[in-house]
Formats: structure tokens, C-alpha cells, sequence
């Protein structure tokens, strides 16, 4: 007899309402129940297309409330679309149930972005079927402007303003478009029938225009957004939506005081957006232009100040009774980056009556940065069940991080064999509440959740019973045998593969030594000493190898004779490798091959942009081919099965998906290791625009250890990479380094210049970082880092756009430090003919190297 379970496994939508239809009330509930029990002991399957639709069907033909059917239909594993509606609203009127309007707004409070294309639409069916009003909620209306951008096949052949003109949503939801934060960077997108960049604003304009919108509502909105602010992008669609408004005087009148802070505060193009509306005003009270001026002129952007200047310079000569006030605003501007306008502010300033600034002559000046702050301790054992629990669930809700990773195998280790039931009771709900963070993600090589979930839930059972010993025992067997990797995978991340596997397959009797490669600071560090007096702990037992490894690879990299002949002492195994490889001071440095590959662009971290380079520097890494000399007969020779001194480079544009940063704590003293593995994380910061893939640098500056010619490379990508956030953390990189003495600001800049000219880093991103190294202390090295990286460029056959300003910043950096360095081909440029700014900026560099 075919049940309802198979008709819902099979997607038989009309047999499933067929069979509901006519089943009396305690019939129906008693399935309901039937129903949740079958989709819990499934809750792995996901739920789509013919069988998502029979799913609802069921649920909405047995469940007792909208409550209850927005929990099951409201999973992450159901996915709904519109052709699920018209089966469902039939179900509902079958059986009489008057709560669909509250499904929808249940399952609304549940949409997530990446279902917008599928539940969204389902969510909307119901409620036009209901004549329901919408709900506001931010995900919703996300969702509603998401169709108007990818609208469904039945609606593509109409033009957007005959979509939005005949929209039920649209009263209720347009005035949602203003006040929704980030929704901007979805509103410029082009109309699919009329291929209308834009569509949006252009098509709210029309529909202003022909009175089904008002006018007045779309003006207020958008200032309103635009005052609230959000990223430049999100505000874009904002501004040409005002612009294609016109503003007549009357209205731009009535809202100055808002386009004057807007003229302050707001971000370039819509702050030269309010320059222009101010400007055609002819009754803005003087005061408050002075005041905006003087928040305007410090601003970076250059057009905006400009015009500020020009818009300066015309009000002097309207208003010469004031000029004296106007000059004084401008000869304030002594500051600004950007040297022309300082020049023309200061020429305009003497123009209206203003006396020439001093000029200061420095002799000599390096850099003046704070000492770098101690090293902070690792925070103690996990000991406590809940603790765990609670450690797991802080990990599990955010990125998994080294530390928080460190602390649990640890606390899984000292707690393996201890109280069952309270372990359980702590540990199973944190994994039921996050079940996708626990499975194995087959798309990301790399991918570790599915590994930690497997060993936590190994965690919970008894010894040796656990589904993922196979696996484990395959992994470990791979490793002893050096068979080859998945090249995805970087070798730092494969040791901690390895060393999760080979606690999965040891998890058993408590040990309360913990691990021995458990850190001692937060950085990663290992103190010898406190390995020394682990390994004593164990006594005769024999360490566990890959955490023994893991924990030498952790200790300071340098010769320590006493706490060797202290290990040795112990008689053990684990005190005979410990001695040996104090003896040796820790893995050999490898060789370092700078090669430029090319990457395939068939990547779902490629976003379509014909501009992305196809090449990229990386460096390979090989074994040195000799012991270094010193070593003593017994000193540890290093097995490598893993490949960690034999880096090959992936000719992929990205692979690491942000895992680069747990390698510096695996590798805490190998500095030049963990760059060269996360260089090709950290490029595609520059060149694909990946965000977060430079956030590696600081870490890695914390580090020890020689960098070499990978970390070099790595700051220099860092510095060109498209997200604010990314350059941020290369000029924290770069300033730990500066300050610990171990930057070599001639090698980076050298990358930065051949880079730049080869077109394989955005020369522009690269001002703004480095400007701020500069303010932030570092003048000296901001200084040999660009007296480095100018020839390449110059000797471009046409510099790269950028250079005129790293000319600039060099010339303030040189003439700040007062250090004279040599720079080839700056004579040459400087001597051209021509007044374009490359040659102005050469002129005024060479000006202040011969002071």
C-alpha cells in the first residue's frame, strides 16, 4: 500500500493532496505527527522541487498550526518556489485552515539570503493568494527586490516598470528600499528585457513621472539614505536616483543644512553630489560654507577638493569684504596628501591676502614605533564538560580559529573517558544546533568542520566505536606512506589533518597531560621547558607521533645544548627526539623559487571581470639540498611526509578559502613556510578581490623567523588589495615587522615596483596603506620601500596609473626623514619635457633629494 511518506519521497504532489483530501481532523493530526517523526529520522536529506511541494502539501494538509508547519517548511534542508504555491494554497482550502497568511509571515522571519531565489517566491505566492499585506522585514524585502532583479520566467518578457507598475508589493515595500542598510548594492542592477543599466532608479523616475509613485516621498527617502549612510557601492543607486530627480531650487533649499553634511561627511561621490547641489544655491549662509570647507579640504578625494577649492576661490571674489576669512580656511590646507592642491591652495590663499607658510627643514629622521607588545600567554586547559561545550559553541558559531581549535582537542583529549552521560548532555546539543558546520563541505578541500565534527561525536561514544576510525586509519596510513595530496591542500593544513585524525583514532582513557603540542602562547609558541616536562608526565608511554611533531614544529627554532642533555636524560623515546632536534634548531631552511604561473579563471571565486590578471608570482619551496653545517651527528634528521619543506604552487586562483589563517600557529617559527603557503591565498586578495585572503599578514608578522622573498611577495599583494579591510592588515603587518626590526622595506618595495609594472597589482590601492604606515610612525621605511619600487615603475614603458602618487608620498617620506637614497631613472623622467604629473611628481622627488 503506497503511504503518504512514499508519495512525499517519490514528489507525487497530486497523489499527496488526493490522498489528504476528505481525512478527517484527528486523521489529519495523527499524520501530522507521523509526518514530523519521518522528516526528523531524514533530517540529513534535503528537500526540493516535486518532493519540497509535497512536503508543504503534507504540511499544511495535517499540522495542527502555522507554528508548527513554519518549523518544518522553515528548515534549512526544504527549499521552496513558486510552484509550490498553487498546490499548497489548494491544500490549505481543502481543509479550511485560515493560517496560511501566518505561515508566510513565519517562514519570512526565517529567509536567508541564499534562499531568495526559491522560498521567497513561495512565501509571496501565499501571500497574494490571501491578500495578505507584506511583511516588512528586512530579509523580505531583500527578498522582493531580488525579484524585481531575477524575475521569474512567467515575468522576464516584461519590462521592469510594467513589472514594478502591476507589483501588489510595491506601496508597501518602496519605502523599505531607503532604510534597509547595504540593500544599494543590489538595486543597481540592468533590466533583463531592456538591458537598462541601472533599471531601477530609471524605472521609479518613469513611474513618478506618470503619478504612480510620488515624487516628493522618492526625494525624501533618498536624502534620508543617503544621511544614514552606508558603503559608497550600497549608496550608488542612492545618488542617481537624486540626480535623475532634479531637484528644483525651492527643494534644495529646504534640505541645505542636510546637503552640507552630506558636503562633510559623506562619502566622495555623494558628497560631490551635495558639492554640486550647494553650488547652484545662491543664498547658502557664508558661515556654514567655511565650516564644510574645512571638513572638505582634508578629504582625500581629489575632485571633491578641487571643486571645493574652485567653489572657495569664487566666493572670495563675490564677497571681497570676506575674502581675508576665505583665505585662512585655505591656508589651512598644509596637510593634504596630495601636493598640487596644496599648491594651488596655497597660491590661492596669498591670492586673497593670506602670508606664505614657514617651511620646515628636517636633518634626519627614522622611524618611531612603539616596541612591539610581550607576547600573550595561551589561556589555561579546558577541564569541565560545559566548558567544552561552551568553547565548541563559540568556534562552531564564528571562523574556526588556531587557539579556539588548540583548546578543544586538548579539552577533548583530557576528557576522553570521563563522565559520559555529562559529557553527552553538554556536548549534543551545541552539535545539533549547528549541524552544517559539523559535516564534511566536499566543495573546499581544505574544509575541516566535517573532520571535527566526526571527532566530536567520536567524543560522545564508546572507545573505539566511533564511524570515522576507516577514515582516520586511511589517513594516517597515507601520511606514513608519503603518498601524495590532494595539491590543494597546503602542507601546514595537512598536518593538522593528520593530527586530527590520529586523535580520533586515540581518544580513549583520560589523559590528563592533555597534548603535548598544546601551545603556550597564543601565537602558537611552544615553550621547550614545558614540552620537556610533558614528555616527563608521560613517562614510558610512548607519545603519540604527529602530536610530538606538531609540538616540536612549536618550539623556538634555535640550538639549546642544556635543555637537550635535560631531554636526554629521560630515557625515552619522546626525550631522545626532543634532544635531537634542540641539537639540530628545528627544521631546515628551505630553498625559495620565485615562478609566475597561470591560473584558470573557471572558478566560483572568479566574478566575470575581463580586467583580473591571469598570472601571478608565487614561490615554490624545495629542501636545501645539504644539512646545514653544525648539525651533530645526533641531531634530528626531519622526516617529511607531508611536504612541508616542498611547496609546490597551485596553479589554481584560489584554494585556500580563508584556512591560511590557522598556519601560522602551526608553524609559529618558520616565518618564510607559512607565507609561501598562504601566498596564494593572499594574492587573490589583489588580484581576484577575494576579501578577508590577506588577513594572514599580521599573524604571519608575529611570527619568527627569516621571511624571505614569500613574505615579500605577500606584502606586497597585501598592500594592492581590493578590500579596505585587506590593506588594513598589511599595514599592521608591516608595522609589527617595521617595529621588531624585521622588515626589509628595499625587498617589498622591489615586489611592489615589478609587480606594478607587470600589471599584476593595482599600483592605486597601494597609496592609501602605505600612507598610513607612514603616519603611523614608519616615514623612514615607507621611504626605502618606495625609493625601491620607483625604478621598475619608471622604466615602464608607460608607468602604471598610481605612480604619480607613490612620487608624491616618497617625496613627503624623503623630505620628512631627510635620508638621501639613490633612485635610477628618477633624473631621467624629471627631465622630460611636458607638464603631465608623472614628470611634476619626478620633479618635485628630485627637488627634495637635492636639499
Amino acid at each position: 500500500m503506497t503511504t503518504l511518506f512514499d508519495l512525499i519521497t517519490n514528489g507525487s504532489v497530486v497523489e499527496a493532496g488526493a490522498l489528504l483530501t476528505g481525512l478527517d481532523e484527528q486523521r489529519r493530526r495523527q499524520l501530522g505527527t507521523e509526518l514530523l517523526a519521518y522528516v526528523r529520522r531524514r533530517r540529513d536529506n534535503w528537500w526540493g522541487g516535486a518532493e519540497g511541494t509535497a512536503l508543504a502539501v503534507s504540511a499544511v494538509g495535517c499540522l495542527p498550526s502555522a507554528a508548527k508547519a513554519a518549523d518544518l517548511l522553515g528548515r534549512r534542508s526544504v527549499r521552496l518556489d513558486e510552484n509550490a504555491g498553487p498546490p499548497v494554497v489548494d491544500a490549505a482550502r481543502d481543509r479550511g485552515v485560515d493560517w496560511l497568511p501566518d505561515l508566510a509571515r513565519r517562514l519570512a522571519d526565517r529567509l536567508v539570503r541564499t534562499d531568495f531565489d526559491g522560498n521567497w517566491s513561495f512565501v509571496a505566492h501565499l501571500l497574494v493568494a490571501e491578500k495578505a499585506p507584506p511583511p516588512t522585514g528586512d530579509m523580505f524585502v531583500e527578498g522582493w527586490l531580488d525579484s524585481l532583479t531575477w524575475p521569474t520566467e512567467r515575468l522576464r518578457p516584461y519590462p521592469l516598470i510594467d513589472r514594478l507598475r502591476a507589483d501588489p508589493f510595491l506601496d508597501a515595500l518602496l519605502p523599505r528600499l531607503f532604510e534597509v542598510d547595504g540593500i544599494g548594492t543590489r538595486m543597481a542592477f540592468q533590466d533583463r528585457k531592456t538591458r537598462e543599466s541601472l533599471a531601477l532608479p530609471h524605472a521609479l523616475i518613469r513611474l513618478a513621472a506618470q503619478g504612480r509613485l510620488d515624487r516628493a516621498a522618492l526625494l525624501h527617502g533618498c536624502i534620508d539614505r543617503l544621511l544614514r549612510g552606508d558603503r559608497p557601492v550600497a549608496l550608488r543607486p542612492f545618488v542617481v536616483l537624486h540626480d535623475l530627480l532634479t531637484p528644483t531650487p525651492g527643494e534644495r533649499a529646504d534640505r541645505c543644512a542636510d546637503y552640507l553634511r552630506l558636503l562633510a561627511d559623506a562619502p566622495g561621490p555623494v558628497a560631490s553630489m551635495a558639492q554640486k547641489a550647494l553650488r547652484g544655491m545662491a543664498d547658502v549662509e557664508f558661515e556654514a560654507v567655511l565650516d564644510a570647507s574645512r571638513a572638505v579640504l582634508v578629504r582625500p578625494e581629489k575632485a571633491l577638493v578641487r571643486g571645493q577649492l574652485g567653489w572657495l576661490d569664487q566666493l572670495a571674489r563675490q564677497r571681497r569684504d570676506r575674502a581675508p576669512e576665505v583665505a585662512a580656511v585655505l591656508a589651512a590646507m598644509g596637510d593634504h596628501p596630495a601636493v598640487e592642491l596644496r599648491d594651488r591652495a596655497a597660491a590661492l590663499a596669498a591670492k586673497h591676502g593670506a602670508a606664505p607658510a614657514a617651511v620646515t627643514v628636517v636633518v634626519h629622521a627614522g622611524d618611531d614605533l612603539p616596541a612591539p607588545p610581550p607576547p600573550a600567554p595561551a589561556p589555561p586547559p579546558i577541564t569541565d564538560p560545559d566548558e567544552l561545550a561552551e568553547e565548541v559553541a563559540t568556534l562552531l558559531s564564528t571562523r574556526i580559529t588556531a587557539l579556539g581549535l588548540e583548546r578543544i582537542l586538548d579539552g577533548v583529549v583530557r576528557l576522553a573517558g570521563t563522565d559520559h552521560p555529562r559529557l553527552t548532555r553538554a556536548l549534543t546539543p551545541v552539535l545539533d544546533r549547528h549541524p552544517q558546520q559539523v559535516e564534511e563541505h566536499r566543495w573546499d578541500p581544505s574544509c575541516l568542520h566535517g573532520e571535527l565534527g566526526r571527532l566530536l561525536r567520536a567524543d560522545l561514544q564508546p572507545t573505539g566505536t566511533s564511524v570515522g576510525q576507516g577514515w582516520w586509519n586511511g589517513l594516517l596510513g597515507a601520511a606514513r606512506r608519503s603518498q601524495a595530496y590532494d595539491p590543494r591542500v597546503a602542507p601546514a593544513h595537512r598536518l593538522l589533518r593528520v593530527r586530527l585524525a590520529e586523535i580520533g583514532t586515540q581518544l580513549g582513557p583520560t589523559r590528563s597531560v592533555g597534548l603535548l603540542a598544546a601551545p603556550t602562547q597564543a601565537s602558537g609558541v611552544l615553550d621547550p621547558s614545558v614540552l620537556h616536562d610533558r614528555l616527563a608526565a608521560l613517562g614510558d608511554e610512548v607519545p603519540w607521533p604527529w602530536d610530538l611533531t606538531q609540538a616540536l614544529l612549536r618550539l623556538p627554532p634555535v640550538v639549546d645544548d642544556a635543555l637537550a642533555d635535560r631531554a636526554a636524560a629521560l630515557g625515552t623515546p619522546g626525550g631522545g627526539r626532543l634532544a635531537a632536534w634542540l641539537r639540530s634548531g628545528g627544521l631546515p631552511r628551505p630553498q625559495s623559487q620565485v615562478v609566475t604561473v597561470r591560473f584558470q579563471r573557471s572558478t566560483s571565486y572568479y566574478f566575470g571581470d575581463p580586467r583580473l590578471s591571469a598570472e601571478r608570482v608565487q614561490v615554490e619551496l624545495s629542501p636545501p639540498e645539504a644539512p646545514p653545517s653544525g648539525r651533530g651527528p645526533d641531531a634530528e634528521r626531519f622526516d617529511d611526509p607531508l611536504g612541508l619543506l616542498n611547496g609546490r604552487v597551485v596553479r589554481f586562483p584560489h584554494h585556500c578559502a580563508g584556512w591560511s589563517l590557522l598556519w601560522p600557529a602551526v608553524l609559529p617559527g618558520y616565518r618564510e613556510l607559512v607565507a609561501a603557503y598562504a601566498l596564494t591565498d593572499v594574492s587573490s586578495a589583489a588580484d581576484l578581490g577575494v576579501q578577508g585572503a590577506a588577513g594572514v599578514l599580521p599573524l604571519i608578522a608575529e611570527c619568527t623567523g627569516p621571511g624571505g622573498v614569500a613574505l615579500d611577495l605577500a606584502l606586497a599583494y597585501g598592500l594592492g588589495a581590493r578590500h579596505r579591510s585587506d590593506r588594513a592588515a598589511a599595514v599592521d603587518a608591516l608595522l609589527l615587522l617595521a617595529a621588531a626590526g624585521d622588515l626589509d622595506p628595499g625587498a617589498v618595495g622591489r615586489q611592489v615596483g615589478e609587480l606594478g609594472a607587470g600589471g599584476m597589482l593595482t599600483l592605486t590601492r597601494c597609496v592609501e596603506p602605505l600612507r598610513d604606515v607612514a603616519m603611523a610612525g614608519a616615514r623612514l621605511s615607507v621611504w626605502r620601500l618606495l625609493a625601491a619600487a620607483l625604478p621598475a615603475l619608471l622604466a615602464a614603458p608607460k608607468p602604471p596609473r598610481g605612480t604619480p602618487d607613490l612620487l608624491t608620498l616618497a617625496a613627503e617620506t624623503a623630505t620628512a626623514t631627510g635620508v638621501w637614497i639613490e633612485v635610477p631613472r628618477l633624473a631621467e623622467v624629471a627631465a622630460r619635457g611636458g607638464a603631465s604629473r608623472l614628470v611634476a611628481e619626478a620633479r618635485r622627488l628630485s627637488t627634495a633629494l637635492d636639499r
